[in-house]
Formats: C-alpha cells, structure tokens, sequence
C-alpha cells in the first residue's frame, strides 16, 4: 500500500509559477513511476506528468510541455511538479498517482486526494 498527499495548490496570476509536491508513505514508492493528472470541472481527468522509479524518465502531456516538470527524490519519498508560465487553462484539481509507466489513469493503483491550481487572467 501506498499513500499519497499532495501539497502546494493555491491561486496564481497568469504566467506565474506553483510547485506542487507529494509525499509518499508505505512501502516500495522507489519501485513505482509517478504521475500527475488534473480535472477541470466538467471534464475527465486528464494526463499530466509521468516519471519512471528511477526518475530518468520522463513524459509529458502536450498541453504543458515546455512549462512544467516533473522530478523526484526517492530518498525523501516525494515527487514534484514544478508549474512554469501558467495559464487559465490550467486550472484544475491536481492529483498524484502510483503505478505503472504510461498516460493513462488505468495505470495507476494509488491515488492522492487532489489539491487545486487556480490560475487567473
């Protein structure tokens, strides 16, 4: 079993920055990739970030490459995500997420209880 808590969140003017982090209690989280997914109201969960356990990995949706990056650091159990050049359109409820390598949520057996990302214009 894996918990996740995730931190971070707030309100922040168009082009700002957040760094979100998640932190990880239980065993084994160096043996899983992590990823971030958000939710818009109304929308489906969509992809983010991913990074493989050993963090030499990484992958990135379209929408946010360029802008944000994800990075962990297995000896404190924590991922980051480090949120550059944001846009209205970025804002979301953030979650992270424990499991296998891949794009989708389908992936991912452990998940945190979101925290939000509100970007004004």
């Amino acid at each position: 079993q894996v918990q996740l808590v995730e931190s971070g969140g707030g309100l922040v003017q168009a082009g700002g920055s957040l760094s979100l982090s998640c932190a990880a209690s239980g065993r084994a989280f160096s043996t899983y990739s992590m990823a971030w997914f958000r939710q818009a109201p109304g929308k489906e969960r969509e992809f983010v970030a991913v990074i493989s356990w050993i963090g030499d990995t990484t992958d990135y949706a379209d929408s946010v490459k360029g802008r944000f990056t994800i990075f962990r650091d297995n000896a404190k159990n924590t991922v980051y995500l480090q949120m550059n050049s944001l846009k209205p359109e970025d804002t979301a409820v953030y979650y992270c997420a424990a499991g296998r390598w891949g794009n989708s949520a389908t992936r991912y057996s452990y998940w945190g209880q979101g925290t939000q990302v509100t970007v004004s214009s």
